[in-house]
């Protein structure tokens, strides 16, 4: 299984990026996808999460109404629409599969995508 993570940069305040994560090596309709973050010092922290159907995402209260995730199963993909970015959106993005069998099963985590926003 291979997770790989696109699209970080540099970005003023106010501006918009948008993350793609490919999956390879599993059957990916079968597994629910989420974007993560995290910043030196802190924990890890869930972003946004999307089901298998896509329907009902969660997000952040801190982003939510400014980012929007969302999947092409045919291109095993998922992406994370970041716009009105702000500071404390400085982190390292990451993507995360986990198989929604109801089972404890193992996730997947990709590498991780630089997103900084400065002035």
């Amino acid at each position: 299984v291979q997770i790989v993570e696109s699209g970080g940069g540099s970005v003023h305040p106010g501006g918009s990026l948008r993350l793609s994560c490919v999956a390879s090596g599993l059957r990916f309709s079968n597994y629910i996808m989420s974007w993560h973050r995290q910043v030196p010092g802190k924990e890890r922290e869930l972003v946004a999460q999307i089901t298998r159907t896509g329907g009902r995402p969660r997000y952040a209260e801190s982003v939510k109404g400014r980012f929007t995730i969302s999947r092409d199963d045919d291109k095993s993909t998922v992406y994370l629409q970041m716009t009105d970015l702000k500071a404390e959106d400085t982190a390292i993005y990451y993507c995360k599969a986990v198989e929604d069998t109801g089972w404890i099963v193992p996730d997947y985590w990709g590498q991780g995508t630089q997103v900084t926003v400065r002035s």
